[in-house]
């Protein structure tokens, strides 16, 4: 096992090279270093990416380019939106780790305006309990000012600077004194942001917590709280009205999930901020207001099916919108059943995403549960998403009926009985005739609401495949 960092002279990066090219080093562990030497590996079977959220999808392009077959694993607290939504849409399989380990706490979180009093009692009561406290300046520019400034507030406090432009040395022996509690607080850059893990540090004050971005925030966050203490974080920012849109809504975000296992929602609520990002391009975020969430989603579905399936997902056929169904009735769910607008859209979604007779039946118990019994349109609305599913198994792709009659059609690849119905059409010519080879007409009084109903519903039931077994 080999390690590979900016640490390791010239000399030990060239033995563990060969060591990689040979085959005799079996795992190397190492930083974005590693990458420089991607072609230098023997026969990679695993990738394994910690902290993923520190990797651009360059970098990630570069490891995967090494084979098609590699596996690789990443793990994170916050996933880039693309990855997330790669997980989300089916083309990677996630898993959650949410339980936290053993007395673990939460970290309080408290975002406020620069406060001299907040900043030295939030330093000083970390410093008398015995721990220690990260400050968060993330500009080497101006950090010995901000140091300056700290020292005037409290200067009970051993104060020592720590950023990625020090001396690798000089940057490890300050990492080390730190982590031995030789001082009490560390005025860095976000260079701790991840795998820096002190027990005793418990208190973290982020300055211009706004410049951060949600996952940023997140990992910062979690640098302290790592024992059984409990853990403060102070997200030091600008008045709202000096803000962003977007930092507003990262902060509010931050300070509304403070629960161990957040990780997960704060990194949705960062793909809603920021946009789910290319698939195959190398923007990690954006690109999406072009064509909406849901159409996005529901192209990417279909492709994920169609390959899982084993076929070529064909990208020109037009998207398949579900059966169309007009009975020329009221089919909907009333203001006065359902008030709230928003509540009433995520119901017709509910419906309209049911795929069997059970689903339905339960979310329409839900519905009596929550609102009472069903009024006639909400009735109606039911019984045709059970017709449509009904259609949508046997490739139906249109049905119209109203007074006089209606007629049926049917899609290129429809899965009805082909000889129930020419038996129908034989044995009930008056009331059936096929027009071409997709429709079926259909004459008949259905000025009865549930004669209408039931025709279609006997009628579909005719047509189905029936199953000899």
């Amino acid at each position: 096992v080999e390690v590979l960092s900016r640490f390791q002279s010239a000399r030990q990066v060239k033995d563990i090279v060969a060591g990689l090219r040979s085959g005799n080093v079996d795992i190397v562990i190492g930083t974005h270093r590693l990458l420089q030497h991607t072609r230098d590996f023997d026969d990679v079977g695993l990738v394994v990416v910690d902290e993923e959220h520190r990797f651009g999808v360059r970098h990630k392009e570069a490891i995967k380019s090494l084979r098609s077959e590699v596996d690789i694993l990443t793990l994170t607290a916050t996933p880039i939106p693309r990855t997330l939504n790669m997980a989300l849409g089916g083309l990677r399989e996630m898993s959650l780790i949410t339980t936290p380990p053993a007395e673990r706490l939460a970290v309080k979180t408290f975002v406020s305006e620069w406060n001299d009093v907040i900043v030295r009692e939030a330093c000083l009561r970390e410093i008398k309990r015995g721990g220690q406290v990260y400050f968060i300046h993330n500009r080497v520019e101006d950090i010995a000012r901000v140091e300056q400034r700290l020292a005037d507030l409290v200067p009970e406090a051993d104060i020592r600077i720590g950023h990625g432009q020090m001396p690798e040395r000089e940057l490890e022996q300050v990492m080390l004194d730190f982590y031995h509690r030789r001082f009490n607080v560390l005025l860095c850059t976000t260079i701790v942001e991840s795998g820096i893990d002190v027990p005793t540090a418990n208190t973290i004050i982020i300055n211009r917590a706004d410049r951060f971005g949600l996952a940023q925030l997140h990992q910062l966050r979690g640098r302290v709280g790592r024992s059984h203490h409990r853990a403060y974080a102070y997200l030091v920012a600008p008045p709202k009205a000096a803000m962003t849109a977007d930092a507003a809504k990262r902060l509010e975000a931050i300070d509304s999930l403070e629960d161990l296992g957040a990780g997960f929602t704060l990194a949705t609520h960062d793909l809603e901020i920021r946009g789910a990002g290319e698939l195959l391009g190398d923007v990690q975020s954006g690109q999406i207001q072009e064509i909406g969430f849901s159409l996005y989603t529901e192209l990417l579905g279909r492709a994920v099916e169609s390959l899982r399936a084993g076929d070529e997902p064909d990208l020109d056929a037009p998207l398949h919108a579900g059966v169309d169904i007009n009975l020329h009735i009221p089919a909907l769910l009333p203001e006065h059943y359902v008030p709230d607008v928003h509540l009433r859209l995520i119901l017709y979604k509910r419906i309209s995403a049911t795929e069997t007779p059970a689903e339905l039946r339960d979310l329409q118990v839900e519905l009596i549960d929550r609102f009472g019994l069903l009024p006639e349109a909400a009735r109606n609305l039911m019984r045709i998403a059970a017709i449509k599913q009904t259609a949508a198994a046997l490739g139906i792709e249109k049905i119209d009926a109203a007074d006089a009659g209606g007629y049926l059609d049917f899609g290129a690849d429809s899965r009805i009985d082909p000889v129930a119905l020419v038996q129908l059409v034989q044995n009930d010519a008056q009331r059936y005739r096929l027009q071409g080879s997709h429709r079926l007409q259909i004459r008949d009084d259905l000025s009865d609401l549930d004669t209408r109903f039931r025709s279609i519903e006997k009628l579909l039931d005719a047509l189905a495949v029936k199953d000899s077994g």
